[in-house]
């Protein structure tokens, strides 16, 4: 009996593989995407740097700088959708995601030296010319990278990626006290739940009007790397630097007036830490392209992976260079 419906199984098989190549289903690729992402490591002054990669290697180039708590795998639905015109490139930060995070007494976690990490990542994966796509944390990084050598910046695209006091919303007051007292040991305790399973999925729930649109995958591989040893002191210890980039707001937005990059918003209108006010004073400084409030919160591309594209693919194919 077995016998039997193993041949027939066998036969059906056979059958198909000898199907003409017309009469067989076709596969086809992604919406956009050329081939596959690729997942690589590259060193860069001695420490590994992992980064997410897909798209034709000559094409004009997309650099995308997350934020906190997460790190590349916040454009996993972004990168394959923009992959068929543009070479995408994500790292992940030292001390995030899949990148080296070597102990705080050998390393100073701050933004200018995680910026010079990333200039010298740029030049290890060739990438000479860039479009910016900047969000949290990566935006104090990637206006570092703009300012330091503006000519490589063909155009920006700013994701809840703030530059100006307005955008701070009260979700900052506790920061806020640490940058007030930053030898404060108390201070410093006080933020030690923000990097926490509960801060982590509120910050991507909150602001988002149907939170079952929001996948677990984000909130809980940004927390698996949170909770490794030693790192919430890395995370605090860049809370207390982030003062460094408010200092920097007035000379970025110089940088912008100067160079006047061509400049795309997309923000999550719900976001609790970067209102929109901070989106629309983009206009003040720089040739905006459009200021899109999305009806959903910090991490926007979780519910609006699609729309964001949508915006960005004619904005790039308009704007970015090889």
């Amino acid at each position: 009996m077995h016998r039997r419906h193993l041949f027939h199984a066998g036969a059906a098989l056979g059958a198909a593989l000898a199907m003409p190549a017309a009469a067989q289903p076709a596969v086809l690729p992604s919406p956009g995407a050329t081939g596959p992402v690729r997942y690589r490591t590259v060193t860069v002054d001695g420490l590994e740097i992992f980064y997410r990669e897909a798209g034709p290697a000559d094409a004009p180039a997309l650099l995308l700088l997350h934020g906190y708590p997460t790190s590349s795998h916040m454009f996993r639905d972004l990168i394959p959708r923009l992959a068929g015109r543009y070479r995408v490139v994500a790292p992940d930060f030292p001390g995030f995601g899949f990148s080296a995070a070597p102990d705080p007494a050998r390393f100073a976690y701050s933004f200018e030296t995680i910026a010079r990490v990333m200039q010298g990542f740029t030049r290890a994966v060739s990438l000479q010319r860039f479009a910016l796509y900047v969000f949290d944390y990566g935006a104090p990084v990637g206006w570092r990278l703009a300012a330091a050598q503006p000519e490589r910046v063909t155009a920006i695209v700013t994701q809840n990626g703030n530059a100006y006091e307005e955008g701070l919303l009260e979700a900052w007051a506790p920061i806020r006290a640490y940058w007030s007292a930053p030898d404060d040991p108390a201070k410093r305790e006080a933020l030690r739940p923000f990097t926490t399973l509960p801060t982590t999925k509120w910050q991507y729930t909150h602001g988002v009007p149907d939170p079952d649109l929001v996948s677990p995958d984000g909130w809980t591989h940004d927390q698996a790397r949170l909770d490794r040893p030693g790192n919430a002191e890395i995370q605090l210890d860049l809370f207390r630097d982030y003062a460094s980039n408010v200092a920097l707001y007035p000379a970025w937005q110089a940088a912008f007036r100067r160079h006047r990059w061509p400049t795309l918003v997309a923000w999550g209108k719900n976001d609790p830490f970067f209102g929109p006010a901070g989106a629309e004073a983009f206009r003040r400084d720089l040739p905006v392209d459009g200021v899109h409030l999305l009806d959903t919160g910090h991490f926007a591309l979780e519910t609006h992976a699609a729309a964001i594209a949508g915006l960005i693919d004619p904005f790039l194919r308009q704007h970015a260079k090889g």
